[in-house]
Parts: C-alpha cells; structure tokens; sequence
C-alpha cells in the first residue's frame, strides 16, 4: 500500500511540476515565432544580406594572411580574389540601388594586404545593408538594369541574386580552407 502512495505521490508531483514549468515559462519558443508577424520583403533581403556578410568576414579576418593568394588549382581565383570578387559584386548591387554607375574595382594590386581586403568586404556588406535599409520596401520594387545581363528586374531581384552568389563564393572558400588543412570558422564547435 505504501508503494503505491509514493508513486501517487511521485505522480502527482511531475504533474504539478509540468503545470507550474507551463505557467512559469508559457508556449514553447516555437509558438511564439509563429505569432510574431511575417518579415516583410526588405527585412528578410537584409536578414540573409547580413548572415551571409558575417559569414564570408570571419572568414576573411580568420584566414592565414600568408595563405591569402592560395588557390587549390591554377586558373582559380586566389583567397583574396575569391573576397574581391564578392566584394566587387556587393558594390556593384549598392552602385544600382543609389542610381550610381557601377565601378568594377576589384583587382588585388589596388588591395595589397589582408587588412585592405577584409576592410574592402566589411564595407561592401555595409553598404549594401545600408541600401536595403534606405530602400525599404518601396524602392525594392522598382525596376532597375542588371549591369550584366541587361534584364530589367526589382531592385529586390538584384539583392537575393548577389546575396545567392555570395552564398555560392561562401562554398567555395569553404573548400579553400580543407584543401589548405583548415577549419571553417561555421565548422568549428561552439564554444
């Protein structure tokens, strides 16, 4: 008789203890996000604009300054063009976005050292957020000319194709580092 007591009792005491975790701490996470309202075209462009930034610098500022003109075969760009090329890219999405001619200035002589290259990517990143931010939704959606391909598309368009394509030179770079014996900064633990 007392075995069952204590179990009755054991039972009981879970039970309160997941009534009072639920008023504690209320729905999961994940209802809560799905509450929150959707992110509208220019916040998601900007969301995956920063994640993929972010990405694509910490691997800049972490790799070997005196691997940055590596390249796993010949005729691949080197480390540092691979990051140029990215670069040259963003500000040529920024150029449109504020109506400016696009400039290609992305050669390694005009970009010597690491620092000019990891300094070159942070503001090309920057200054596309900085676009996407001053855009908004409204100037996303006006139409404007791909300097390469000379279609007509949404600004928005041009964003997520270069936010893609850096997302692509990511991969790339990803292969860099394992091919040189490196880790990934993403590949590492957590800390």
């Amino acid at each position: 008789m007392r075995h069952r007591s204590r179990q009755a009792r054991r039972l009981l005491t879970v039970i309160l203890f997941a009534l009072l975790s639920f008023a504690t701490f209320g729905p999961c996470a994940s209802s809560q996000k799905a509450q929150q309202p959707p992110l509208t075209q220019s916040q998601a462009l900007l969301q995956s604009w920063n994640d993929i930034g972010r990405k694509l610098i910490a691997m800049a500022e972490d790799f070997p300054e005196d691997k940055y003109d590596f390249r796993p075969v010949s005729g691949q760009r080197t480390f540092a063009e691979q990051l140029l090329h990215v670069a040259g890219s963003n500000d040529l999405f920024s150029d449109i976005a504020s109506g400016k001619k696009a400039v290609d200035d992305e050669d390694r002589a005009h970009f010597p050292g690491k620092s000019a290259v990891v300094a070159y990517l942070k503001k090309s990143f920057e200054k596309g957020a900085a676009a996407i931010t001053a855009k908004g939704e409204a100037g996303l959606s006006e139409a404007v000319v791909d300097s390469e391909s000379g279609q007509r598309l949404p600004l928005a368009a041009l964003g997520w194709e270069l936010a893609e394509h850096s997302g692509e030179h990511y991969g790339q770079l990803v292969v860099y580092y394992r091919v040189a014996g490196l880790v990934p900064p993403e590949s590492r633990p957590r800390k």
